[in-house]
């Protein structure tokens, strides 16, 4: 599935290919509002009669894609770097399948390890009990759990964690590369 994504992944980065120079930030508000010119960028890359990306940029999906990937400070990730630095890449693998299938697997591995950040911690699988396993009388029963042990055991695990910052991934923000102008990419 990860092959998959990364299919559908260079594909978007294909269609909206320059759209961070068609992001127009509003401060007339508190909250600054962002604003797509929809017409510059058709414009810009002759496809103002390509009636699918036209849908495409009037859709709801689209104004989700704007106000959460508009702000020109905020998290990166791969679809940044796709869109701002592998813009000539893709476009030079279009006539080479092999070296575009070896992108996409690329892109898969990464994207696999974004989802799984620390691949060394694996999870045992319990095996399920044999079949009449619970006939068996020679299986202790489970011991009764000491409730002022476990009391105390949580107080020292409170006390230590007082002032420990809790533990969380922090996503690093940084200045969202433009990358390349929409009218280097004139296409059919």
């Amino acid at each position: 599935d990860k092959e998959v994504r990364a299919i559908f992944l260079r594909l978007f980065a294909q269609l909206f290919q320059g759209y961070r120079s068609c992001l127009q930030l509003i401060r007339i508000h508190a909250e600054p509002v962002i604003h797509f010119h929809k017409a510059a960028f058709l414009g810009q890359r002759g496809l103002i009669e390509n009636d699918f990306l036209t849908k495409v940029l009037n859709g709801m999906a689209f104004a989700g894609f704007v106000s959460e990937r508009g702000p020109p400070f905020r998290t990166c990730d791969l679809f940044d770097e796709l869109v701002a630095f592998e813009v000539e890449r893709i476009k030079a693998e279009e006539g080479n399948p092999p070296k575009m299938i070896k992108h996409v697997r690329e892109l898969a591995e990464q994207l696999l390890k974004n989802e799984n950040p620390n691949p060394h911690i694996a999870f045992q699988k319990v095996p399920r009990p044999t079949e009449g396993s619970h006939l068996r009388v020679h299986i202790l029963p489970f011991p009764r759990i000491n409730e002022g042990r476990v009391q105390e055991l949580l107080q020292e695990g409170l006390a230590r964690s007082q002032g420990v910052p809790p533990a969380t991934r922090g996503d690093k923000k940084c200045v969202v590369p433009a990358g390349p102008p929409v009218g280097m990419f004139i296409s059919s």
